[in-house]
């Protein structure tokens, strides 16, 4: 049975503990994916692209904005519903996800460019050359996918439902 601190040692990691496990990976030919986002209150929409997502390759990285990246994006001023620690925990328990590591700024710019993934990928609501790293990954010959998002699954859409009863 894994305990929370080894979930949280094994997975969840500062930026500089992905940067050397990212290396580690890149010395046994793993295929690094990135992708990022808030992952508020985890749905099946949510599953389906992290699966499809970890599909590009062999080891899936998650950058989590923090609760004040999040509070930045003007989702909502009760978002995030969860807290940090307690979405990274969540996701880090999934089988999928390789690493979680927070990020406060408003982007992964920076982020992308210390984790240098083979693979960058987002929803389909954007299109590749907007999506921020994209030249980062397009420079080392990387690559931009961009994934369907299952209809009907939205966290915004999730938290109407259950404030309007309906």
């Amino acid at each position: 049975m894994i305990s929370y601190q080894q979930i949280l040692l094994n997975k969840i990691l500062s930026r500089h503990e992905i940067e050397q496990r990212a290396n580690i990976w890149r010395m046994f030919n793993q295929r690094i994916i990135f992708t990022n986002g808030c992952f508020d209150i985890l749905h099946q929409g949510h599953i389906e692209y992290l699966s499809k997502a970890k599909d590009f390759g062999n080891k899936l990285i998650i950058g989590l904005n923090t609760d004040a990246s999040v509070k930045r994006q003007n989702k909502s001023p009760e978002r995030p519903i969860n807290n940090e620690q307690s979405r990274a925990f969540i996701l880090a328990s999934l089988g999928i996800v390789d690493a979680v590591v927070l990020f406060d700024e408003d982007t992964p710019y920076d982020l992308i460019k210390a984790v240098q993934p083979d693979v960058l990928v987002k929803g389909a609501d954007y299109k590749a050359e907007e999506i921020v790293g994209y030249d980062i990954l397009k420079a080392r010959g990387g690559e931009v996918a961009t994934i369907e998002l299952t209809p009907g699954f939205s966290t915004t859409a999730l938290i109407n439902k259950i404030t309007s009863g309906k």
